[in-house]
């Protein structure tokens, strides 16, 4: 059985990272929670089932989950595997331990409205991030002085990323400038703009900001050292001072459409769905068609295309899937 520090007691990885959800996040909905937990949805329909039958989940009067308190889930599942697994006794017993971690995981919770919190495990702040982006509800605003994306930073962001953009809450975000240096960086950046996001770069950053729904903000302990943590905040004053820092880099950057056709590396490589939508636009001849094969809007799959036809310097479609051809594209 693969899984977290729970699996001694029984749990496995999904089952510990749902339960984990709902102990940061206590009486919301199960909607989409896949999405944020990287999970295919049938693993976390099954945990959610297996959750609620050892009583380690609830659900409120209003539809929302919430997680049993640490120490009762602990000693539940303690017990059970006690019983089951007699011969496991002694590091079974040993297993109070993890009371005071998942206690943390609970009082990493939302924050009171003046507090401000320290974050110093790399895991607990992914796991912050990723919350506060999945429960954004109007806008998310970021300052991030990345030079590259890897493919498995990509991989991580797509999800949440599309979810968010998908449901309306717009995005904006500087980027250095020299991360357009590098193709698949480019290329995941086009397909954002494609989705409806708005993207700057500026010529040196050192700042790095994260604010969601203009309330909650997260910036580094030190900016020139990021593995010393991070804080969070809601505190009005601090979130009002760093909005405006944001802001004013904002205001002094350049929009990405203005500087992608400058850098090389914009026509190096498709995204993948720009790809798909190559795809798409060589095998069908309607655009809804297409989208619809995708599962995406009409007006994002046009812009698509229009970025392909840029990219390939391409007059027309037939135009561009000749020389998609020539490429070796398609």
């Amino acid at each position: 059985m693969n899984g977290g520090i729970l699996s001694i007691l029984g749990l496995d990885g999904t089952e510990e990272r749902v339960y984990r959800h709902f102990l940061r996040n206590p009486g919301t909905s199960t909607e989409d929670i896949d999405v944020l937990l990287h999970s295919p949805r049938d693993d976390v329909e099954r945990a959610l089932d297996r959750l609620g039958e050892l009583s380690l989940l609830r659900s409120g009067d209003g539809g929302g989950v919430s997680a049993a308190d640490p120490e009762t889930a602990v000693d539940r599942l303690t017990e059970m595997r006690l019983r089951e697994l007699h011969e496991q006794l002694r590091q079974v017993t040993g297993s109070r331990r993890l009371v005071a971690e998942l206690t943390a995981e609970r009082q990493a919770g939302p924050l009171a409205s003046q507090g401000v919190e320290r974050l110093e495990v790399l895991r607990q702040i992914r796991d912050r991030i990723d919350d506060l982006a999945f429960f954004a509800r109007q806008e998310i605003l970021s300052v991030e002085p990345y030079t590259a994306l890897t493919p498995e930073n990509i991989a991580h962001a797509r999800p949440l990323d599309t979810r968010c953009l998908r449901r309306g809450v717009q995005i904006r975000s500087v980027v250095l400038r020299e991360a357009l240096d590098h193709p698949p960086t480019v290329a995941y950046l086009r397909e954002l703009t494609a989705q409806g996001a708005s993207i700057r770069a500026a010529d040196s950053l050192s700042e790095r900001i994260l604010v969601y729904d203009r309330r909650t903000a997260l910036v580094p302990v030190d900016p020139s050292d990021t593995s010393r943590g991070a804080l969070v905040t809601q505190q009005a004053g601090l979130v009002s001072n760093i909005l405006a820092l944001f802001e004013k880099i904002w205001t002094e950057s350049t929009d990405l459409s203005a500087l992608i056709d400058t850098h090389p590396a914009s026509t190096d490589v498709l995204s993948e769905m720009e790809q798909r939508v190559l795809e798409e636009m060589c095998r069908v001849a309607k655009d809804e068609t297409g989208a619809r094969n995708l599962d995406i809007s009409v007006r994002t799959y046009r812009r698509h295309v229009a970025d392909v036809l840029r990219i390939l310097g391409a007059a027309s479609r037939p135009h561009a899937a000749l020389l998609a051809h020539e490429k070796g594209w398609i």
